[in-house]
């Protein structure tokens, strides 16, 4: 095992009065990765890939670790102070078991990172940038990690192969570790974030217009409709109570098919492709958050028959299916509203039009660039 050796290296360039520090300091790293529940191999080569310039066509597979850590055992200091070494793995340990549970550094909650966790699932592959971006002041790790969120998503929503993560974040992590300021994270976020997400454009509208419930898992498909519901609530209230995305991915919050999945017999007969009606339903136009106690209330009846449910719901995103809400000239409100479509009849066209919409909002909520 990859660690004993490692242990076992450190213990070879320690003095033997050292040995109690060096067992207390090893101990302390292993205890870390115990509680958060992390392989302590993954974690070994994330650091790697973090903090040194490794060939990331290559990248450094588990079973080589032990061997890069001899070679480079002078650049790591372990040579010549195997204490120090240690305490910089006591040091990245802490700081990835904090965003393995969505905190930064200083253990303070973040909402990105929260967000990457209800959107990827057990992916990891973030955590090779967050170390290396760590010593970042806080504003400044904020803004990466909401960058590495819209990025993931782009990735995601487009099936890129998760190697890619990897190789990508292998190489940026190396010009990561000299932003200092904001100037440098923008320059480094346009040079590699934002040139990758622009080449994958119109991969991400095709595949947000293409959107249905059987191509999806479901959450990834809550995290969707909650960031979009999110987006115009934040934009319209600008109150830091819509700042968890949790709270729309809540148990007391459903995910309302308008044209429901099983219908009142008129509700089929009545709609316009009455032979493709299933192949409507699970499309993206056609779901909605909605509260459960109005949903329930509802479900299978025909649109004008919903429409006074929507316009109780308290999801903006909702509601403006039904009537926008207006305040005042130019507000807030009122801005954050003004692309959302009303639907008189809920048809075929009603459907794909709304698709469209939310695909035009996604690029928005994801920060999407132009396509390259």
């Amino acid at each position: 095992n990859a660690m004993d050796l490692l242990k076992n290296l450190l213990f070879m360039k320690t003095s033997s009065e050292e040995y109690p520090k060096l067992k207390q300091k090893w101990k302390s790293i292993i205890d870390t990765l115990n509680r958060c529940g992390e392989n302590p191999l993954r974690f070994l080569r994330y650091y790697i890939m973090a903090h040194y310039t490794i060939d990331y066509h290559k990248s450094v597979r588990e079973d080589e670790i032990y061997e890069w850590f001899v070679a480079n055992a002078t650049k790591c200091g372990i040579d010549v102070n195997p204490l120090g070494f240690c305490d910089e793995l006591i040091a990245a340990s802490s700081a990835y078991e904090n965003f393995l549970s969505s905190k930064d550094v200083s253990s303070k909650e973040n909402r990105y990172l929260r967000n990457i966790t209800l959107l990827g699932g057990a992916i990891r592959q973030q955590n090779i940038l967050l170390l290396a971006a760590r010593k970042l002041e806080a504003p400044l790790f904020d803004k990466l990690c909401q960058a590495i969120e819209n990025l993931f998503f782009c990735y995601l929503i487009i099936r890129e192969p998760t190697k890619t993560f990897e190789k990508s974040f292998a190489k940026w992590a190396d010009q990561l570790r000299a932003v200092k300021t904001e100037a440098d994270l923008d320059a480094f976020l346009d040079q590699n974030f934002r040139s990758d997400m622009a080449g994958r454009a119109k991969q991400f509208d095709f595949a947000l217009n293409e959107l249905r419930t059987n191509n999806i898992q479901q959450y990834r498909l809550r995290y969707i409709l909650a960031k979009l519901s999110q987006y115009i609530e934040e934009n319209a209230w600008g109150s830091p109570a819509y700042a968890q995305l949790d709270k729309y991915i809540d148990k007391s919050i459903h995910i309302e098919h308008i044209l429901p999945q099983t219908p009142e017999a008129p509700v089929r007969d009545g709609f316009d492709k009455r032979t493709e009606y299933e192949d409507y339903v699970p499309r993206l136009g056609n779901l909605t958050l909605l509260e459960k106690t109005i949903n329930t209330s509802i479900s299978n009846a025909s649109y004008a028959n919903k429409v006074d449910g929507y316009k109780q719901s308290t999801f903006l995103l909702t509601k403006s299916m039904v009537e926008k809400p207006n305040v005042g000239a130019d507000t807030s409100l009122n801005r954050a509203v003004k692309d959302l479509l009303e639907f008189k009849t809920w048809d075929s066209k009603a459907i794909e039009d709304r698709q469209k919409m939310l695909t035009k909002l996604a690029r928005q909520v994801w920060d999407m660039p132009e396509a390259a």
